[in-house]
C-alpha cells in the first residue's frame, strides 16, 4: 500500500521564532570535528571491524587530523572494550587527541564505561537517553518528568564517578531522537543536565543535538538548533554539537544550516557510513568549506588512499558519484562540458589567476590526489571535439588545429559508439594515428628533392601498386610545390588550408609534428599528420596522408 495519508510531520517547531541563521552566507570556520566511524559507523556494518581493522582505521583518522574520535561503546561488547583498553595501555592516543566513548544513561553501563577509559590522559564520556514523544509513549511508557530524571541521574553519576576516578574527563549529553522531541522539553532536559555538571571555561560540557532520524526540511532543524543555542544555561561554557543522520538525504544541509544557527561541533563519519541511510558525511562537509576558501582543519589531500582504505576495512563501496571522492565526480563525458573545461585550463595557463574558477570543476582535482589525465576529461560517444583534443594535448603534447578537431571528434565518437565503451587516452591516440599518420593506401612518397629557381621546384618520387613514378611541379614553397605535383598527378584539387607545427619534446633531438589540411573542389576537408626530426619531412608525410584521405 502506497498511501501518503498515513504520514504527518513528526517534528516540532520552536515556540519562538528562530531564524537569525538565514542572514549568514556560508560556514566561515571549521567546527570541532568528531569522527564516529569506529562506533556509529562500525555498528552499522554488516560485519563490524575486528580489533586490527579498527586500529588501522583509527590510525587513518589520526592522519586525517581528527582531534576527537569516538572509539566505541565499550560496555556493549568485548571487542569494543578491548579496543579502548588497547589504545590506552599501548599509549596509542596522541597528547592532542581525545577519545570519546558512548554510554546509555543506565548505572551499570556507565560504571563499565568508566572502567574502560581508566588511565586515559583525557576522554569524553558521552551519555544519552531518548526524549522523543514517540519513544516516551511507545517504548518507555514514561512521563516527561520520568524521562528527564533518567538524564539527571545519569549526569549525576558521571560527575560522581569522575571525582572518584580523578581522571581528566569531559562530559557530553545527547537527548536522543532530538528531532522528534518538543524543543522546549529538549531544552528543559538539557538545562537540567548542564545544571548538574556546572561546566566551566576550563572544562566545558558538550550538548549534542542528534538528528537520530531526519524528519524535517533542514531549515526546521536550523531553527531548533538556534532555539537551543539561545536558551541553554551557561552557554559560554557549553559546546553545542550536531549529530545528523541522513534519512531524508539532507544530512549535509542539516549540518551546514545547524552551524549557521550557532552550533560549534559536528559528529559524523568519513563518506557518510552509518545506520540506515548513514551519518552526515564529514568529507563532503569539510570539502564544501574548502571550496569556499575556508580551511577545514582536516587533511583530505589523498582521497584515493582514504577511499581505498575505507572500502577495504568496512567492505562498503563508495558510489562513483559520491561528492569529491567518487571515481566519476570530476569526469566530463559531455562535449560541451569538455570544451569548457579545456578552455578553462588553457585560461589558467595563459593568465595564471589567483583563484580557481575552471567551469564544471568546483575544486582542483589535484588538491585531493586526483589527476587530469585519467579523472577529468573522459571519452565516450557523448564526447566532443574539445575533449578529444584536450586528451591528446594533456597526455601526448599534441595541439590539434581547430579546423581538424571536428573530423577527429567524429572519428573517435564512431569508435566509442560501435564499441559501446569509454575509450582510454591510448585508444584515442591509436585512432588519431591510424586515421592521420602514414595513411598510404593509394600511394607513398618515397623521395623528394627541391631546387630553388623561380620559386621552388620539387621532384617527388611516389610508389603506386609497387611501381615508382617521378612527378614534378613548381610552387611558392616546398610544401606548395609537392601539393601541386600531387594535384597534377591525380587530377584532383590539393589546396592546403591548414598548416601547423610544433615540437613534441624539448631539446636538440626533439621530434616535430606537422598538421596539414587540404580541400577538394567541393570544399571538403581532409587531414594528415607527420612526425619526424625534420620538420620538412614531417610536413610532407602529413600532406601525403591528407591526399590519401582525399583519394578514398
Amino acid at each position: 500500500m502506497f498511501d501518503f495519508r498515513q504520514y504527518k510531520r513528526g517534528y516540532f517547531m520552536p515556540p519562538t521564532q528562530c531564524n537569525d541563521w538565514v542572514t549568514k552566507e556560508y560556514v566561515d570556520k571549521a567546527p570541532i570535528w568528531c569522527s564516529v566511524d569506529l562506533r556509529d559507523g562500525n555498528q552499522a556494518l554488516i560485519e563490524p571491524m575486528s580489533l586490527d581493522e579498527k586500529l588501522e582505521f583509527y590510525k587513518m583518522l589520526l592522519d586525517v587530523g581528527f582531534k576527537e574520535i569516538e572509539i566505541g561503546f565499550p560496555a556493549a561488547s568485548e571487542t569494543e572494550y578491548e579496543f579502548c583498553r588497547t589504545l590506552i595501555e599501548k599509549d596509542l592516543i596522541p597528547d592532542d587527541v581525545t577519545i570519546q566513548v558512548l554510554t546509555q544513561a543506565r548505572p551499570h553501563i556507565i560504571k563499565k564505561t568508566f572502567e574502560a577509559v581508566k588511565g586515559a590522559k583525557k576522554a569524553i564520556i558521552h551519555v544519552y537517553n531518548s526524549t522523543s514523544l514517540a519513544q516516551r509513549e511507545q517504548v518507555f511508557k514514561k512521563s516527561k518528568e520520568e524521562i528527564k530524571q533518567i538524564a539527571i541521574d545519569g549526569a549525576k553519576l558521571l560527575k560522581e564517578l569522575a571525582l572518584e576516578d580523578g581522571g581528566n574527563y569531559q562530559f557530553e549529553y545527547s537527548p536522543e531522537s532530538f528531532t522528534g522531541t518538543e524543543p522546549e522539553y529538549a531544552l528543559e532536559v538539557c538545562n537540567a543536565v548542564i545544571d548538574q555538571w556546572e561546566p566551566t571555561s576550563d572544562n566545558k560540557c558538550i550538548i549534542n543535538l542528534p538528528v537520530t532520524v531526519e524528519m524535517s526540511l533542514p531549515h526546521v532543524y536550523a531553527s531548533q538548533v538556534e532555539y537551543m543555542c539561545k536558551n541553554l544555561h551557561n552557554r559560554d561554557n557549553v559546546i553545542v554539537s550536531l549529530h545528523p543522520h541522513n534519512d531524508r538525504g539532507t544530512g549535509v544541509a542539516d549540518s551546514e544550516l545547524g552551524l549557521l544557527a550557532g552550533a560549534d561541533r559536528i559528529e559524523g563519519t568519513l563518506f557518510g557510513n552509518g545506520e540506515r541511510t548513514g551519518n552526515v558525511d564529514i568529507i563532503t562537509l569539510a570539502m564544501n568549506m574548502y571550496s569556499h576558501g575556508v580551511d577545514p582543519k582536516l587533511d583530505l589531500s589523498d582521497m584515493p588512499r582514504l577511499s581505498k582504505t575505507f572500502e577495504k576495512l568496512t567492505q562498503m563501496t563508495i558510489d562513483d558519484r559520491h561528492p569529491y571522492c567518487g571515481k566519476l565526480v570530476f569526469a566530463a563525458f559531455s562535449g560541451s562540458h569538455q570544451d569548457a573545461i579545456s578552455k578553462g585550463m588553457h585560461y589558467r595557463i595563459d593568465n595564471n589567476p589567483e583563484l580557481w574558477t575552471v567551469p564544471y570543476l568546483p575544486i582542483n582535482p589535484e588538491d585531493v590526489g586526483r589527476t587530469y589525465d585519467s579523472d577529468v576529461i573522459r571519452i565516450n560517444s557523448q564526447s566532443g571535439k574539445g575533449g578529444v583534443a584536450y586528451v591528446l594535448e594533456r597526455n601526448y603534447g599534441m595541439i590539434i588545429p581547430k579546423a581538424m578537431r571536428e573530423d577527429l571528434g567524429y572519428a573517435v565518437k564512431d569508435v566509442s559508439d560501435v564499441a559501446h565503451k569509454e575509450l582510454s587516452a591510448d585508444e584515442v591516440l591509436e585512432i588519431f594515428e591510424k586515421r592521420y599518420k602514414k595513411y598510404t593506401p593509394h600511394f607513398k612518397i618515397s623521395e623528394v628533392h627541391f631546387k630553388q629557381t623561380n620559386g621552388i621546384d620539387a621532384e617527388v618520387t611516389i610508389e603506386i601498386d609497387g611501381k615508382t613514378e617521378l612527378i614534378k611541379a613548381n610552387g611558392n614553397g616546398r610544401l606548395d610545390a609537392v601539393s601541386n605535383a600531387l594535384a597534377s598527378k591525380f587530377n584532383m584539387a590539393c589546396n592546403i588550408t591548414v598548416y601547423e607545427e610544433h615540437a613534441l619534446r624539448r631539446g636538440s633531438s626533439a621530434s616535430a609534428i606537422a598538421y596539414v589540411g587540404i580541400e577538394d573542389d567541393n570544399n571538403k576537408g581532409f587531414f594528415g599528420i607527420g612526425i619526424d626530426h625534420d620538420i620538412i619531412r614531417a610536413s610532407i608525410d602529413a600532406l601525403e596522408s591528407a591526399m590519401n584521405r582525399e583519394l578514398d
